[in-house]
């Protein structure tokens, strides 16, 4: 009877448990970074890379009206899930992306199969091109 009122070095076990916490926390945190360092990665092999352009595209036209309406509607139309900062969500980062204006305007109009919806039928071509301009203006 006397060995059962000993305490069991599980529970409570004081330096042992304190160093398991740590433990526990550490790999927490890496994994937490390895995670926002694979995202990161994820976005720039996404459709973020540039394209050769061959011949001269004029860039889209930019102004601070053209830019404060460009961001209502990619606040209406995308921040779902680009995030309201734009800095990615379920859909990737777009700050600094590193494609032509026409790319950006294509990606808007057709979207990616499986990964974005098409906006032709909901944006017209001046919605699209203020969408552009405000994208382009995130750096």
């Amino acid at each position: 009877m006397e060995d059962s009122a000993k305490p069991s070095p599980g529970i409570g076990a004081g330096a042992g448990n304190s160093l398991a916490v740590l433990a526990a926390a550490i790999a927490l945190a890496s994994a937490y970074g390895l995670s926002l360092g694979l995202r990161h990665l994820e976005s720039k092999a996404s459709h973020q890379q540039p394209t050769p352009e061959t011949w001269f595209e004029t860039p889209t036209p930019s102004s601070p009206a053209l830019l404060s309406q460009g961001r209502a509607l990619f606040l209406s139309s995308c921040a779902h899930c680009h995030g309201a900062d734009a800095t990615g969500d379920e859909g990737p980062d777009l700050h600094d992306v590193g494609v032509s204006d026409r790319y950006i305007s294509n990606i808007i109009t057709h979207g990616i199969k499986g990964e974005m919806p098409s906006f032709r039928k909901k944006l017209g071509h001046d919605e699209i091109a203020r969408l552009t301009a405000y994208v382009r203006s995130l750096e």
